[in-house]
Parts: C-alpha cells; structure tokens; sequence
C-alpha cells in the first residue's frame, strides 16, 4: 500500500492491490453486507445504518468500539462509473445524521490489474487544517489496517467459492 500526503494540494493518496477480481473489490466497497465486515479498524466495527449507492444516494454509519462507543460519518455518493469508479463527500455526523462539515472529497479508481485489482484513492480536503487533523487522528495507521482486513475478507470470500459454500 502507498500511502502519501500532498500538503500542497490538501490531498491523501492511498493506492493498493487486492488479488481479487475487480467485480468483487468493487462489491465490498459498495455493498453494505461486504462494508460492515472490513471497514474499520480492529478491533472497531462498522455499522450501516443505512445506504443508497447511486447519485445522490448515502451511507450512514458508526465505527463501533468494543465497549459500543460510536463515532457517526455520511458518505453522500456525487459520481457512479459502475465497477470502475466512485466519488463521495465524506462527513463526520452525529447519531441523527446531523454532518459535521467540511468534510472530505473521496475518489476512488478500480483498475484490473494482472489478475487482480488496483484500488487509486484521492481524499481531498478544503483546508489544510482538516488534512493534519485526520493524519493527527491516526488516519494512515487505521486505514492501514482496514485495508488489510478488506484484503482477509476478499481472501476469505475465494476460499468460500473455491471450497462450494
């Protein structure tokens, strides 16, 4: 995984590689089912509270610790290029959807790549003060970690279908 900040342009850029085939990567960032299983650090949680994935379309949900302390964000999907690409505005919120702007600009590029995926993500933020304080929250280390369970869940998912369950 590259993981790299360009203060210059107020932009995280995060790519990695998933030996999935691309269909399924797209899956587990697009379904909720799939996103509740990888998308938080351990030994956080995430819970979908609900979701609507086209334009216009959002995700409510919390990262949930182990002692059930939850920390609410909106995803508001603003760009759909099925299996290839997606792009939304990314909120901190509280527990009645009430958003906590600004937020940050996501956009995310899926590319088949030598018979898996390559996932190109681009976080852009209005202001160089919301940068350093997501990189001062611990913002590389936990997305560090919630790509690696993608990576386990997508190795359990092919295990799953070559096994025939």
């Amino acid at each position: 995984m590259d993981f790299i900040v360009d203060k210059e342009k107020k932009t995280v850029y995060i790519n990695s590689e998933f030996a999935a085939e691309r269909e399924l990567v797209w899956d587990a960032y697009t379904k909720p089912e799939l996103l509740d299983r990888w998308w938080a650090p351990k030994p956080w949680r995430s819970r979908t509270k609900h979701m609507n994935f086209e334009v216009g379309g959002r995700r409510f949900y919390a990262m949930v610790s182990p002692e059930g302390e939850e920390h609410w964000s909106i995803q508001k999907y603003t760009s759909i290029t099925p299996v290839s690409n997606f792009k939304f505005l990314n909120a901190f919120a509280d527990k009645d959807e009430n958003p906590d702007l600004p937020g940050s600009d996501w956009d995310l590029d899926f590319i088949e790549q030598d018979g898996g995926t390559k996932v190109n993500i681009s976080i852009y933020n209005d202001s160089l003060e919301r940068l350093e304080r997501m990189i001062e929250m611990g913002f590389k280390e936990g997305i560090t970690m919630t790509l690696k369970e993608l990576g386990n869940l997508l190795e359990t998912i092919r295990q799953e279908k070559e096994s025939g369950k």
